[in-house]
């Protein structure tokens, strides 16, 4: 997994794929950039501090994968944030047998208030990193950031489990709906021509 990730694939449930560009808009096709996040000079900015205090009542945990009717029911509700592209099944993404094992070790973050579940991300585990493979939250609590906060849960978990590299998945290079991505740093995006991983230009600051 550590190499596939490596040289820009992903996984679907049992699908792999890698793609360069994508085709939302055929008028201006956008490049695809594979991203990378070094665990060890990672640091909290501002905002993302702010997400944590925001969220110090959820009660995050995390195990092995796990893909039922309470986190499909998770799932239906999730969707609804979506015009376009908008998939069918929580198990369009993740495997229905054996979750937590296939193709790799796969864990998943569990934010809940009041034993309710509101957000869940799942990541695959590798020898020396770790791959953010999907996150999905209730739209009702959106001004929490949920999906920013069981990714920065699995930034936490890798970097005590002394992994080297989190992919947190694709981000455009322009400006597209996954850029909260381009915020954590030291980043790096992978360069296609050469097949090596270049510095992101960073991001603005905080306000």
């Amino acid at each position: 997994m550590d190499a596939l990730w490596a040289t820009g694939w992903r996984h679907f449930g049992p699908v792999f794929f890698r793609y360069s560009v994508t085709l939302s808009n055929p008028d201006t096709p956008d490049l695809i950039q594979p991203l990378r996040l070094h665990l060890q000079h990672f640091q909290l900015s501002k905002s993302q501090r702010r997400i944590l205090r925001r969220n110090t009542d959820a009660d995050l945990r995390i195990g092995p994968a796990i893909v039922d009717a309470e986190r499909e029911d998770l799932f239906f509700r999730h969707r609804q944030r979506f015009t376009a592209n908008i998939p069918d099944s929580l198990r369009d993404f993740m495997p229905s047998h054996l979750p937590a094992s296939l193709p790799c070790q796969c864990l998943s973050v569990e934010m809940r208030l009041d034993g309710r579940l509101l957000a869940v991300s799942y990541l695959d585990v590798g020898a020396a990193a770790v791959s953010s493979v999907y996150a999905m939250f209730d739209p009702s609590i959106a001004s929490r950031s949920p999906g920013i906060l069981t990714l920065l849960t699995e930034i936490e978990w890798a970097r005590h489990a002394g992994k080297s590299f989190l992919y947190p998945g694709y981000a455009t290079a322009g400006p597209g709906i996954y850029d909260y991505k381009k915020s954590l740093r030291p980043l790096e995006y992978f360069h296609w021509a050469s097949s090596s991983w270049l510095q992101l230009a960073p991001a603005p600051p905080d306000p």
